[in-house]
């Protein structure tokens, strides 16, 4: 699994990117597959995040893994598979905070948010699997690597770039963003949220961060 970059489901842009990461690529491919239990998400969904342009890229919004539970996770930090019901916590938490940020009305009917990823979001998570029922289960097992890279990558590119870090475990990565400039606030966590994350405005604060730089806002409305 994985034994070359280029066979990977991701956008063309990314590949020369990760290709000096092939063999720690090659190498986590190998150990999830002795997993007995499997991983989460599915194997085509693991690299999701890089299945859009790299030079599209403006707004960076890190989670930490994905979902444990099955079928919620599809490779997009926060997002879910359009049928999950009922949403989970923190995304829930994200949408309230949208609504009241940007005043749109009621909570979205899906969790699925690959069309912010269409508009040069990316949904990155520092680690890219997890064991099934086991939050944070494969943290420092390689990914970190791996997503340490395609940050520092995105930061290099001189490029407008906005990256929205919720949670200390997000903020961890700030260091390797060089001069992008950054929204830092608390998890959307339901144990965090009250203390941060509500009133902090992340998308409209993002939109006029991406204004000064001369790029074009996101339409955030779902």
């Amino acid at each position: 699994m994985w034994e070359s970059v280029d066979k990977l489901p991701i956008h063309d842009s990314w590949k020369p990117v990760l290709r000096p990461l092939a063999a720690d690529i090659a190498a986590l491919g190998a150990w999830l597959e002795g997993e007995p239990d499997g991983f989460l998400p599915p194997e085509p969904d693991v690299f999701h995040a890089f299945a859009y342009p790299f030079d599209q890229v403006k707004v960076l919004i890190m989670g930490q893994d994905p979902y444990p539970t099955p079928g919620h996770a599809m490779g997009l930090s926060f997002s879910t598979h359009p049928a999950v019901r009922p949403l989970p916590r923190s995304l829930t938490n994200i949408f309230k905070e949208l609504s009241s940020d940007l005043g749109i009305e009621g909570i979205p009917d899906t969790g699925d948010l690959r069309p912010w990823c269409e508009q040069g979001v990316a949904l990155f998570n520092r680690v890219l699997t997890v064991h099934p029922g086991a939050a944070g289960s494969h943290k420092g097992k390689g990914w970190e690597k791996i997503t340490q890279h395609a940050i520092t990558a995105l930061a290099q590119r001189n490029q407008p770039l906005v990256a929205i870090l919720w949670g200390k475990q997000a903020q961890d990565v700030q260091k390797f963003l060089g001069e992008t400039p950054a929204i830092c606030t608390a998890h959307p966590s339901p144990l965090s949220a009250s203390r941060g994350f509500f009133g902090s405005r992340p998308f409209s604060t993002a939109n006029e961060m991406l204004k000064n730089l001369g790029a074009t806002p996101i339409n955030w409305q779902l």
